[in-house]
């Protein structure tokens, strides 16, 4: 049975939405995406000059999860011949603080996590 009451103070609660969410944000592709967009806006052959590995049906789909949620926005630019630019949003330039804070975290412990895996790994050979 779920509980619908609401959150204590300080309590972490993930629902459905808030993982949907991460799930979009923190993807594969969506970390160096807006990584690129942090620096200045970009056009979607530069993204995919600046994200080598990601294939443009990737790129796309993942162009569009950042549009949905509001952390980009896409901009047609009247050129010849017409161009899209992407940029990141004031909400999506708030991501940067709590994204720095995961990738801090990461560093600070790869040592202790690539331990933890090789002693994993070794139990299950």
């Amino acid at each position: 049975m779920r509980d619908t009451t609401a959150p204590r103070a300080g309590e972490l609660r993930i629902d459905a939405p808030h993982r949907d969410l991460l799930d979009q944000v923190l993807d594969k592709w969506s970390l160096s995406i807006l990584n690129e967009l942090c620096e200045r806006p970009c056009r979607f052959n530069e993204l995919r000059r600046a994200v080598p590995a990601v294939t443009q049906k990737s790129l796309t789909a993942t162009l569009r999860r950042l549009e949905r949620n509001g952390i980009v926005e896409r901009r047609v630019v009247a050129t010849r011949p017409v161009a899209v630019e992407y940029r990141i949003t004031p909400l999506g330039k708030t991501l940067r603080g709590p994204v720095d804070a995961l990738l801090e975290w990461a560093d600070a412990h790869m040592p202790q996590i690539e331990r933890a895996r090789k002693a994993f790994d070794a139990t299950e050979d």
